[in-house]
């Protein structure tokens, strides 16, 4: 199998496997109610100041509808809240529960268990042309959704 081959066989099961591999690393008991959209969503709001919903939108790539959505079923489930601003009450700032920082810090430990466990494998020389390629097909796939 030549490189264009083995690359177009990786990138295809890589895509195809990521989003259930992550799923079911993340499926406890204690999270069962969280799909891998409702993990990311979280992510983006992140554990530091809270964020209004255009912010967390961007990062998202996704529409203030769209996220409305999920953040009302996060909310519904626990894991974020809602609270107007004090200065301008139209905005609605948001962060996270107790429940959904638990649920982001579980969801962080499974990415520094996969980078770690990459990262091991890998001389720094790979891990640079790793990162370095990664960066270009991201690009790559940001291009397409212009």
């Amino acid at each position: 199998m030549d490189s264009y081959e083995t690359l177009n066989e990786t990138l295809v099961n890589l895509f195809r496997d990521v989003l259930e591999i992550e799923q079911k690393a993340l499926a406890t008991s204690e999270f069962q109610d969280l799909t891998n959209n409702d993990l990311h969503v979280i992510e983006a709001i992140g554990m530091d100041q809270p964020k209004n919903m255009s912010s967390i939108a961007k990062v998202l790539s996704v529409t203030v509808g769209t996220l409305t959505i999920a953040m009302n079923s996060l909310v519904k489930k626990g894991y974020v809240i809602r609270q107007r601003g004090q200065a301008d009450r139209r905005v609605v700032y948001i962060f996270l529960s107790e429940k959904g920082k638990t649920a982001y810090r579980h969801h962080a430990r499974f990415h520094q268990e996969m980078i770690h466990s990459i990262a091991s494998r890998l001389t720094e020389e790979e891990l640079e042309a790793l990162a370095k390629a990664l960066t270009v097909l991201n690009q790559w796939f940001r291009e397409k959704e212009n």
